[in-house]
């Protein structure tokens, strides 16, 4: 009886860790960002779709992008992505839930290098 009683402590245990950690195996680099041009062209620059993905199971809040040198000539709705500085914020800091995409498009000659910066993991 007493074996089968650490038997299942220890299950418990170890399903606990593989469970509640999920949470710490979440950073930054689960933001992966993708982009590739749509083939329409506003005032003369191509259009770029852009995707960014949260490849975590928890949910990313406060999201921010280095945007240091980002231009456009199309208008990007300011809740989906604010510029500030050299800094973007996604989604008006609201989360960008696990396996979720945001998405817009902007238009400039060239695609610019969106690199994610900093978040803060939101695991329940």
């Amino acid at each position: 009886m007493a074996s089968i009683m650490k038997f299942l402590c220890l299950v418990l245990v170890f399903i606990t860790l593989i469970v509640g950690g999920n949470g710490d195996q979440c950073s930054i680099a689960d933001i992966k960002i993708d982009q590739s041009q749509t083939g329409a062209k506003v005032e003369n620059k191509p259009e770029w779709s852009v995707t960014i993905r949260n490849e975590c199971v928890c949910s990313q809040t406060d999201l921010q992008l280095d945007c240091n040198g980002y231009q456009t000539v199309k208008q990007v709705d300011p809740s989906i992505l604010s510029v500030s500085g050299g800094h973007c914020l996604v989604n008006n800091g609201q989360p960008v839930y696990g396996f979720k995409n945001i998405s817009f498009t902007y238009a400039w000659d060239t695609s610019f290098p969106f690199n994610p910066i900093s978040s803060q993991i939101a695991c329940s």
